[in-house]
């Protein structure tokens, strides 16, 4: 190639360049208020709780205890926010019923046994003396 030629190239390689320079597009944005963002969270907050409210057996336990459903919803609704966000994740996070009752029983059987190979108590010797 000749010394003309790349120049020409270059020319019109630099011309194509500053060109595109200025039909440099802009993107849009806008403003989103903060309340639309929370209200969003809040809501989702609601729906977990109140559907977790709304189950028979738990409604059933709220007869139970003379609590009004109704009035659980009222102050449920009245919570702050961060409050609502709290008890929604506590209630999304809270073990099922009957963990409890393992947990207790486990606990029990792992201190008599302790008791026992220590020589605290004698249950199993016990039991053979008697036979």
């Amino acid at each position: 190639m000749t010394p003309s030629k790349w120049r020409a190239a270059s020319v019109a390689v630099l011309t194509l360049a500053v060109a595109n320079m200025g039909m440099i597009s802009a993107a849009q944005a806008g403003i989103v208020a903060t309340s639309a963002i929370v209200r969003t969270d809040r809501d989702a907050d609601l729906t977990s709780i109140r559907s977790h409210l709304e189950r028979a057996d738990v409604r059933a336990q709220m007869e139970k205890m003379g609590v009004d459903a109704a009035v659980v919803d009222s102050r449920v609704a009245a919570l702050s926010d961060s409050e609502l966000h709290n008890m929604a994740t506590q209630m999304q996070n809270a073990p099922a019923g009957g963990d409890g009752l393992l947990a207790v029983i486990g606990i029990v059987f792992v201190v008599l046994l302790i008791l026992e190979l220590t020589g605290v108590i004698n249950i199993f010797n016990r039991v053979h003396a008697a036979r």
